[in-house]
């Protein structure tokens, strides 16, 4: 005789209610690849690399430009010491303990696994911005002509992630355009790509990103010389949208087509200079 106990029709209508976020959109299940971060597209078959490399330079990028995420960092106990004072037994126990118990730093950055060749997502903790992060690296490489990369090419900032429905991708991108078009009227353009999805038609995505855009502030389309430009990208069930600037003057973000312009330019003032 079975001893399993029958289950109650309650659990099987908890178990299929829908739960929503605290902006009332729906929560459809639990991502892997979530919240703010970069896509990275990298050489095939150099995925771990690419990330362990782009992990590295994102890193240092960061303590640059927020340097409270330097690592490090002392207690007033330990400034203390460092001044030469001595502690007691009781206090050098007490310090130990608070060290114990402290709970350990949450990396900023970290890879998320795709399963797909050629592709990474590198997540971001706060206060990490993805847009300003990616663009100061990019900004960087069209000064210097170095990549501080082997394997990593094109890179594509992600303010904000959702599951790709159409519910969700309006208010992620009504959350994230009220900032980024808040300023003045703009001429963008929006710049789609999508891997491993046919769910949702382009045109239909087009339109609905096209609508989240503030409609009563002067902003228009413009393919060919844009003020900002929308990046959306779809990667299976997973969408990540962000707004940039100056995406037509850095190559569409591919670092290494900026760094090899910068190294043509570098040669061929060199070359004017020796005719001079």
């Amino acid at each position: 005789m079975s001893s399993k106990r029958p289950r109650a029709q309650g659990d099987h209508d908890a178990r299929k209610r829908k739960k929503y976020r605290s902006d009332g959109t729906p929560i459809w299940g639990r991502r892997v690849i979530e919240g703010p971060g970069v896509w990275v597209s990298c050489i095939k078959g150099k995925e771990r690399q690419a990330a362990s490399e782009v992990c590295e330079l994102f890193k240092n990028l960061a303590e640059e430009i927020w340097p409270e995420t330097k690592a490090g960092g002392t207690t007033d106990s330990e400034n203390s010491a460092d001044e030469g004072e001595e502690l007691s037994l009781e206090q050098q126990i007490a310090q130990e303990v608070s060290a114990m118990k402290r709970p350990p730093k949450q990396e900023l950055f970290k890879n998320c696994p795709t399963d797909t060749a050629c592709l990474l997502f590198i997540s971001c903790q706060p206060p990490v911005d993805p847009v300003k992060l990616v663009e100061q690296h990019l900004k960087n490489v069209d000064e210097t002509g170095v990549t501080h990369t082997k394997y990593c090419m094109r890179l594509a900032p992600v303010s904000g992630s959702s599951v790709a429905n159409l519910v969700e991708i309006e208010a992620l991108c009504r959350s994230t355009f009220a900032a980024a078009f808040a300023e003045k009227p703009f001429k963008y353009k929006i710049e789609l790509k999508l891997r491993n999805h046919t769910v949702l038609a382009r045109d239909t995505l087009i339109a609905a990103i096209a609508q989240c855009v503030p409609q009563d502030a002067g902003h228009s389309v413009d393919l060919g010389n844009p003020d900002l430009v929308i990046l959306f990208e779809v990667f299976k069930s997973i969408c990540g949208v962000s707004v940039v600037r100056e995406y037509q003057r850095y190559k569409k973000f591919n670092v290494a087509e900026i760094a090899s312009a910068r190294q043509i330019a570098n040669e061929s003032s060199s070359s004017t200079k020796r005719i001079d």
